[in-house]
């Protein structure tokens, strides 16, 4: 495991290990819940955070106006940054942050069109959101996603497991919920047969695939919790 990331880890884990310990460990077979979507993502993966994400180009945009249903649009923004909506044309969106762009919007429609706009903005899909896959992966780093993306096509990003060192068994997700940051344990060969769901992966999400037989922290926390159970810390 790279040195920044195993810097990172290392305390997170030592604090969900005495977790685990005050709650009497024991790695167990028991099936708990999946992982929440993260803060600021809802569970259809639209943003709806208040963080300073700014739009990108490809980026897929769900425009509404309330109370005007036939200016809810759908548009991706195009490589120089741009959107086309009714009534207005060309919008700059890229490099905007959402309450920026909402706000450029309603001035656009209140200017000759309507009265007051309450314009809202979801992101759909990204192509600026980043996830980190480390461990015993074939080519490690930090990829890009748009749209959905599961655990298993985020592990295809990364050209798969490595065969000789993975431990299918030992891949941890983490990421932040109810601002706290959680993790999950799960197993690959699970999910490949369709035992248990291939989970959703978000932005800023990390997926680490354990080495077998290692001696590190994040081995001691797999072998602490239960399989798929989720886990808060600090």
């Amino acid at each position: 495991m790279r040195g920044w990331l195993r810097f990172l880890l290392i305390p997170l884990l030592v604090g969900l290990l005495a977790s685990c310990a005050s709650s009497g460990g024991g790695r167990t077979d028991a099936v708990a819940t999946s992982l929440p979507a993260p803060d600021t993502t809802s569970a259809s993966g639209a943003y709806q955070g208040g963080s300073d994400y700014r739009v990108g180009a490809q980026d897929l945009l769900e425009i509404s106006v309330f109370g005007v249903k036939d200016l809810e649009k759908e548009v991706r923004v195009n490589s120089n940054g741009q959107i086309s909506l009714p009534l207005i044309g060309g919008v700059m969106a890229g490099g905007k942050t959402i309450p920026e762009l909402e706000a450029e919007l309603a001035r656009k429609y209140a200017d000759g069109f309507l009265q007051k706009p309450q314009v809202s903005v979801f992101v759909k899909e990204y192509t600026s959101q980043r996830i980190t896959l480390e461990g015993a992966i074939n080519k490690p780093g930090i990829y890009p996603i748009t749209g959905k993306t599961t655990l298993l096509q985020a592990i295809a990003l990364a050209e798969g497991v490595d065969d000789k060192l993975a431990d299918l068994g030992g891949v941890v997700l983490m990421r932040q919920v109810g601002g706290k940051r959680q993790a999950a344990v799960f197993d690959l060969r699970q999910v490949r047969k369709g035992v248990v769901d291939d989970p959703l992966i978000y932005g800023d999400d990390i997926i680490v695939v354990e080495q077998s037989a290692s001696k590190t922290a994040l081995r001691r926390f797999i072998e602490s919790v239960p399989v798929l159970g989720v886990f808060s810390f600090l």
